[in-house]
């Protein structure tokens, strides 16, 4: 295992076989361009600051952006999959406020009182809900993606294997003014036979409802290939007979939400050597 540190990150990278696993950390994102306001929108040398509002179209940012943070899984080829928070904000609806049209009647009974939400003018999902499944790498070079009814065997993963690498990486949160709160973070375990990724996005909006939209990435040593699995689960909070501290775990309330959406995926790396097996 690789470990550098810079001036304001630090990177530990594994080698699992052909693949390559960069975990990156730095700090929040400054609320201020970081050159006194000099930076050029049309340059590509910005700070970062900048260049969060150069590519995001939404009113406001979450109040932590890791905007340094990010996992990297890359393939020698150079094919692969990333996890950053700006291309999960990306995906983060900039023109319409999601929650309040599909808890309208929840929303006003819970929320009538909120001053936050009173205040805010131009209407914009302020939960920063993402479906964000990862930033895909060599698409343009032969990785390719198709649906498949092929499942994650959580059964293997339940099996006890040494933990090669391990990495917890928080990509952005908010607590909503005091109303719940929103984050989404990456995970990432690597056993001798294969590495597992879990991209969770968790919202808890108070007395009205929970969201969980889940992307788990799995792979073992001899495939070919990435399995993708993504998920939609949410709960009116009214609906959920619970204790209190089921409904602010993330882990404890996910069985009792209801699945909206499910979609599995294999995402297939161009591989040179015939000796691989193909599992298609």
């Amino acid at each position: 295992m690789e470990q550098k540190a810079g001036k304001s990150t630090r990177t530990e990278a594994f080698t699992f076989g052909p693949w390559t696993l960069t975990a990156t950390k730095g700090h929040i994102l400054k609320s201020q361009c970081e050159y006194s306001g000099r930076c050029d929108f049309t340059d590509d040398e910005i700070c970062i600051v900048c260049l969060y509002k150069r590519e995001l179209q939404l009113p406001q940012l979450p109040e932590m952006v890791f905007a340094n943070n990010s996992l990297r899984v890359e393939y020698n080829a150079g094919f692969g999959i990333e996890f950053d928070p700006l291309s999960a904000l990306k995906m983060v609806d900039a023109k319409n406020d999601l929650i309040k049209v599909a808890v309208a009647q929840e929303w006003r009974e819970a929320r009538s009182e909120c001053e936050f939400i009173r205040e805010v003018v131009k209407p914009f999902d302020w939960t920063f809900t993402t479906g964000y499944k990862g930033t895909l790498i060599g698409e343009e070079s032969g990785l390719s993606v198709e649906e498949t009814t092929e499942k994650i065997d959580f059964e293997k993963l339940k099996a006890r294997e040494k933990i090669m690498f391990y990495e917890d990486l928080i990509l952005y949160e908010d607590e909503l003014a005091d109303n719940g709160t929103t984050w989404l973070n990456v995970k990432i375990r690597v056993m001798p036979s294969s590495f597992f990724i879990l991209l969770r996005y968790f919202l808890r909006v108070d007395n009205v409802i929970i969201r969980i939209n889940d992307t788990r990435v799995y792979h073992e040593a001899s495939w070919n290939y990435l399995l993708r699995e993504f998920s939609s689960r949410e709960g009116y909070i009214k609906d959920l007979d619970v204790p209190l501290a089921v409904i602010t775990d993330a882990n404890a309330v996910y069985d009792y939400l209801t699945l909206k959406s499910e979609i599995t995926e294999k995402v297939i790396i161009p591989v040179a050597d015939s000796s691989t097996p193909d599992h298609r």
